[in-house]
């Protein structure tokens, strides 16, 4: 696959097979529904291309990163490298965060970011997408799963962004959270001026100033909406942002569909270990395979 000069992705000649050397990664940006600039990045599976293997040769992982992060962090690399190794990965940056256009809106209308993300990880040819987000990015999946649903992508036509399966990382299970101390200092970056301030200059993310208006679905809320999509949360039993109640909130909401691992861990990608990545990597695999 290449790129054109308007920055559209062109379909490959190659076709895959056994001795395929990996193609290199494919960077751009991408135009959301209300017309923000998302810089994305793909990178294609580590493994040899081999039309025996199992089905995820067409596993598309998709992305979504926490509050403060972006497509070039260590730590988002990181989760990258682990995953390429049982499919494709789509990354990209949210709104507000790094090179991509915008300001945050700190969970809300980043459901249109991670939308085209996987419109365009369906786009590059992958037959299966599994969302997997962290902390601020786990919010945006469940809504996104929720909202963005296989039946209703099929009747409208246009882009399909609908997920096969969903991961949840770090979680909140509700909105406007302070009971912790890094929730109250996060809560100071996103409501004060002076924080918006030190949001930008100090890590490179652009706040939006206004208030949600309306309050968007909350995590809690849409769990329900996202059955029968399989359903992966994992939290950290040292989390210092969101105690358990919040995963435990979420998998009461997701009742049979959902699946819940507490983990020796702390908070996001920065606490998610190689292991766990591989044992994540394993379910979205088989999930609704």
């Amino acid at each position: 696959m290449s790129i054109d000069p308007a920055g559209r992705v062109v379909g490959s000649t190659v076709s895959p097979h056994s001795e395929t050397p990996r193609p290199a990664p494919i960077r751009t940006f991408l135009h959301t529904d209300d017309g923000v600039t998302i810089d994305s990045v793909y990178d294609p599976p580590s493994f040899v291309y081999d039309a025996s293997r199992p089905p995820a040769r067409d596993l598309v992982f998709v992305i979504a990163h926490g509050f403060t992060g972006d497509v070039d962090r260590p730590h988002v690399r990181r989760v990258v490298e682990a995953l390429t190794g049982y499919g494709g990965v789509v990354t990209f940056s949210f709104r507000g965060h790094g090179a991509s256009g915008g300001r945050s809106t700190v969970g809300d209308r980043e459901v249109l970011d991670l939308a085209a993300a996987v419109a365009w990880a369906r786009e590059l040819g992958h037959a299966r997408v599994a969302t997997v987000g962290f902390s601020m990015g786990g919010s945006v999946v469940l809504r996104h799963a929720a909202l963005y649903r296989q039946e209703t992508q099929e009747t409208e036509g246009g882009a399909d962004a609908h997920t096969d399966a969903v991961v949840s990382v770090s979680a909140p299970a509700r909105w406007y959270y302070r009971g912790t101390a890094p929730m109250r200092r996060l809560h100071w970056l996103v409501t004060r001026p002076s924080g918006r301030l030190v949001s930008r200059y100090g890590f490179r993310t652009r706040i939006h100033h206004r208030d949600w208006d309306p309050v968007p679905l909350s995590p809690v809320e849409a769990v329900p909406r996202i059955a029968p999509t399989p359903l992966l949360i994992v939290h950290g039993d040292r989390d210092g942002y969101f105690p358990l109640d919040h995963p435990r909130m979420l998998a009461e909401a997701a009742g049979d569909h959902g699946e819940l691992w507490i983990e020796p861990m702390g908070h996001a990608e920065h606490a998610v270990g190689d292991e766990l990545l591989g044992r994540i990597g394993d379910w979205a695999v088989t999930a609704g395979g």
